[in-house]
């Protein structure tokens, strides 16, 4: 399985990633060694979404980084905006 999710910290911020392993990503965004969450203050697991094909998952999550409809639908749909 490959995974879409989103992870959301004390502050409401929000990030977007893709992995094939969400567990491994997980750990590693809670350790602080993932760059672009470092400074994300308890990151949690807000949301996710899981695909069989490798190729729709990563078509999915460069959607929701483009920050266009994709993203705001599914915070609407979230409840977020």
């Amino acid at each position: 399985m490959y995974y879409v999710y989103l992870l959301k910290d004390e502050a409401n911020k929000l990030y977007a990633g893709y992995s094939g392993d969400l567990r491994r990503r997980l750990k590693e965004h809670l350790q602080n060694k993932v760059y672009t969450t470092k400074r994300m203050k308890n990151p949690k697991l807000f949301y996710y979404e899981a695909y069989f094909d490798d190729d729709l998952a990563k078509e999915r999550e460069k959607k929701l980084k483009q920050y266009g409809s994709s993203y705001h639908g599914l915070l609407k749909r979230l409840g977020i905006k």
